[in-house]
């Protein structure tokens, strides 16, 4: 007798278990509380063997019948079936779900290696976890991931959906590295949304317009003493977030960015010029004991580098309404962009930015530039006064 779906829909329930068979050992199970089991008899080293293949409806009659065709087959090469169900099913309940992925993956990737982890952690607790967390890593597959980054696009979130994407490719190359998964949902998978270079920089109009006007602005004062203080010194926002007191050498006005903190991992010197000390003195004082430049008014740690980014976009309005929208990314490009204008050598603020290099000559350059990059320094410290 072949098993349809309706046959079995209309099987009756009876105070015991009974079995009703296809043929080949392959049946169906009933049990008096409505449970049904695919089931597979067979022979194995003269011994009579009961293998429960999955439950209907999860398993369907066809992939019921493909497992048991798959079971035969291990017969004839002389493989127990059941062992290798065994084995399987004791895999799949071991095997990581995709949240417990995301925190091994904080934990043994992120917080080692990136210092904007804490963002990492934010957008995978966001999107990915809510909508994928419950399910196992392997079976996750790349429709899914596309059906998620079209759920963070269609709420306007197009750039978001973006880095989403690249976090969760991250998180399941970690996987694949660490051989959890042979192989990663978002392989091919390109972004959602094109984005377009940025070559955003203030104007010397703006820079007064947006200097003065954070003094109106709606934010803590330590996020407007940063904001200058970016465009002062040129450097990362992230190395600004994530600064202690004790990479500063106020009396000789020197800030030394540890290598585990530079983008490129390289440690890097940043003189500070009169107007950057200036904004210092001013942060020490709100940071009081503090060892962190812009510590969290929440918890012992730094405030988190989104918390810029939110602060300057809320308060764009403040900044006059001849100043086009502006991040605090671009600060860092307009002062690049103001010192090579003002004769400043390309080579010398790159430095100052800390750019890699990978040429041959750069290989045999140790030179400091600690005198170049500190007249740089001054030059625009004096070119800012002026301009406001």
């Amino acid at each position: 007798m072949k098993l349809t779906d309706r046959q079995i829909k209309n099987l009756k329930t009876t105070k015991e278990r009974y079995e009703i068979w296809e043929g080949n050992g392959f049946g169906i199970r009933l049990f008096p509380t409505g449970k049904k089991s695919w089931v597979f008899m067979y022979r194995f080293n003269g011994k009579a063997r009961r293998l429960t293949l999955g439950h209907y409806p999860q398993m369907t009659v066809a992939e019921a019948h493909a497992a048991h065709g798959q079971a035969l087959t291990e017969l004839e090469k002389g493989i127990d079936p059941g062992t290798n169900l065994v084995k399987f099913n004791k895999e799949n309940r071991t095997a990581q779900t995709v949240e417990n992925l995301a925190n091994e993956y904080i934990e043994k990737w992120a917080k080692p290696r990136k210092r904007s982890w804490r963002e990492d952690e934010r957008m995978l607790r966001k999107d990915v976890i809510p909508t994928l967390g419950r399910y196992k890593a392997k079976t996750i597959t790349r429709r899914d991931i596309v059906v998620l980054l079209d759920k963070v696009s269609e709420r306007g979130a197009s750039i978001a959906a973006n880095r989403t994407l690249a976090v969760t490719r991250r998180m399941f190359n970690f996987a694949v590295e660490r051989d959890i998964l042979e192989i990663s949902p978002c392989y091919n998978i390109k972004a959602p949304t094109k984005e377009n270079r940025r070559d955003r920089l203030l104007s010397s109009e703006e820079i007064k317009a947006f200097w003065h006007g954070l003094d109106n602005a709606s934010m803590f004062e330590s996020t407007k003493l940063a904001l200058r203080l970016q465009l002062v010194t040129a450097q990362r926002k992230g190395e600004l977030v994530s600064a202690e007191w004790e990479e500063f050498d106020l009396n000789n006005g020197w800030w030394t960015i540890p290598a585990s903190k530079a983008k490129n991992g390289n440690h890097h010197r940043v003189p500070l010029s009169p107007l950057a000390l200036k904004l210092l003195k001013e942060l020490k004082a709100l940071a009081k004991d503090s060892k962190w430049l812009l510590p969290s008014p929440r918890g012992n740690n730094h405030v988190i580098p989104t918390s810029i980014d939110h602060a300057l976009r809320n308060n764009l309005e403040k900044f006059g309404e001849n100043t086009k929208p502006f991040t605090p990314h671009d600060l860092r490009r307009t002062a690049a962009s103001h010192m090579t204008a003002l004769g400043i050598s390309r080579l010398v603020v790159s430095k100052l930015l800390n750019h890699a290099e990978n040429s041959v000559t750069a290989v045999y350059d140790r030179h400091a530039y600690d005198q170049e990059k500190e007249n740089a320094l001054n030059i625009w410290a004096k070119q800012l006064e002026r301009i406001l």
